[in-house]
């Protein structure tokens, strides 16, 4: 498992950061959402609490988004109905902006919400000085855009399996006829019944819609005039009921939210369980309290482990959001907090969180793509070549397990118990798929032809980052093992840092397109709202 740090001494902060499960071939860590309970001041007088992602975000705009790291900052601009209790186990979901919890039809295929009214948005421009209430329609428009074709938006593949009635067809209208998105047309499938409720009708039954309506990372409010208002540069205006705004964004560098003025007030509650020793210990020490409960939040992007290691142990961030594999053994040696650290205050929690690791075939590509036997016995021959294990323990620090299927850890459908052959490392039975359809070495220089003599190198897209180097070092012997050649040319961004960017689909797992190369490297996690 993998620890977060978080620092106690200068300012109080907790989350969770997961250890994964390895997926494919490969292991996998993500992490979860920060929150702060009480920092301290800053110079200005501001409790602002600081900290560094791995990875640069990619838009601010929901329908935009593309990765875990912008999804962590949206929640806290944008307001979805309803929110997650984070202290409670098993998980429950309570009212955020919703008045009431959603009523929902005996087959679960009607879903009716109604919004608290008196919520607002802040000032800006967009509103032309009026105060603008939360109303359903911002819900239903804000849906409405991840089906807009102009928006390209990943999560669309997501929102069509829902099966909102009469949605998949105005969208098709749209691509045929080559029109605006119209907005203004009523579906079935979403629509607001009244200023405050609105009703969600699906082709077919959906009992876990509710964390749909929980999904404030994706689907929260978003007020029509402001897209209008900002056009293309919405994406650097987002305005939400959330607790924050943006104050400055340096992108890819520097991204700094501050408390919204306008914000509601709300006060800090949770329902722990009576056995649960901390969570009751968190609550006791913040019930009551308004929110949020930070002034500013600094966001640094430091996409090296070392740097980013060293700014939380210099006092430079408050939270280690995702220790580096290399440090965690000596940030957490046998699962504790090193007491050289444990003196400063700081405190760290493993946690197995929902994420996995693979490999992926470029299924276009003449070299490993296609169906015939020859080429599915390449892929598998591939795949038995690759040790999980080494590749864990050389550039994961341990910190994961081999994967035995394509369901992650911590879901419902997970089995700790079940083996499968999935994650297999086999170098003679790969060698015998490779030598009975053919690829041998034909000219006696020690490396494999394809059965019709040209060359087999395997063009792997990888990343700069000393991680990414050891699992291409692995990689590339354990390839070698085979008598296959392999190119990987590092720093090549294939769909945007895809080991961290995720495309969030219903089942947690992500489709690429992997351009000229033939092999690369992903992660695959479950996001939910915040």
């Amino acid at each position: 498992m993998k620890p977060t740090l978080i620092r106690l001494d200068r300012r109080r902060a907790t989350r969770r950061l997961g250890a994964a499960a390895l997926a494919g071939s490969l292991p996998a860590l993500a992490a979860s959402p920060v929150s702060s309970p009480a920092p301290a001041a800053s110079p200005d007088g501001l409790k602002v609490l600081r900290y560094a992602f791995e990875v640069a975000e990619t838009s601010l705009d929901p329908a935009r988004v593309i990765d875990l790291y912008s999804r962590t900052l949206t929640p806290h601009i944008f307001e979805a109905l309803y929110t997650y209790d984070h202290l409670a186990r098993p998980v429950k979901i309570k009212q955020l902006t919703a008045d009431g919890m959603p009523q929902h039809s005996d087959d679960y295929r009607v879903w009716t919400a109604r919004v608290r009214p008196g919520i607002y948005f802040p000032d800006d421009p967009a509103f032309k000085g009026k105060r603008r209430e939360l109303v359903a329609t911002d819900f239903v428009y804000a849906m409405k855009r991840f089906a807009d074709p102009v928006y390209k938006s990943p999560i669309w593949s997501g929102m069509e399996t829902e099966g909102y009635i009469g949605l998949a067809e105005l969208r098709d209208e749209v691509l045929k006829g080559k029109k605006p998105f119209d907005y203004d047309r009523e579906i079935e499938g979403m629509k607001a019944v009244d200023r405050y409720t609105m009703r969600f009708t699906m082709k077919e039954p959906r009992p876990r819609f509710l964390e749909t309506l929980a999904s404030s990372d994706l689907f929260g409010a978003v007020a029509r005039e402001v897209v209008e208002f900002y056009g293309n540069e919405v994406e650097s205006h987002p305005v939400g009921t959330g607790p924050f705004r943006l104050a400055q964004w340096r992108r890819s560098s520097l991204i700094v939210l501050e408390r919204n003025p306008d914000f509601r007030e709300m006060l800090y509650d949770a329902e722990p369980a009576d056995d649960d020793a901390e969570g009751q210990a968190i609550l006791a020490k913040l019930k009551g309290r308004r929110l949020p409960m930070v002034d500013r939040v600094e966001i640094s992007i430091i996409e090296e482990e070392q740097p980013r290691w060293l700014a939380f142990v210099n006092g430079e961030a408050d939270v280690a959001y995702r220790v580096g594999y290399q440090f965690a053994p000596q940030a957490m040696p046998n699962g504790k907090v090193a007491p050289n650290l444990a003196k400063k205050g700081i405190k760290g929690y493993p946690v197995v969180e929902a994420a996995g690791n693979y490999f992926y075939f470029n299924m276009d590509d003449p070299v490993v793509g296609g169906y015939t036997d020859a080429q599915v016995a390449l892929r598998r021959a591939i795949a038995l070549g690759i040790d999980s294990r080494s590749i864990i323990s050389y550039a994961y620090s341990g910190l994961g397990t081999p994967a035995q299927g394509p369901t992650l850890p911590a879901t419902s459908a997970y089995d700790p118990k079940l083996k499968t052959e999935f994650s297999d490392y086999d170098p003679a039975r790969a060698m015998a798929l490779l030598d009975l359809y053919g690829f041998v070495d034909k000219d006696g220089d020690g490396w494999r032809e394809r059965p019709d003599g040209s060359p087999l190198v395997l063009h792997v897209s990888t990343q700069s980052q000393q991680r990414d180097r050891k699992i291409a070092e692995v990689l590339t012997k354990n390839m070698k093992t085979l008598g296959i050649q392999v190119e990987s040319p590092q720093g090549a961004r294939i769909a945007q840092h895809i080991g961290d960017h995720c495309q969030n689909r219903e089942d947690g797992h992500k489709e690429y397109a992997a351009g000229d190369h033939d092999f690369q490297q992903g992660e695959s996690c479950t996001l939910g709202g915040m």
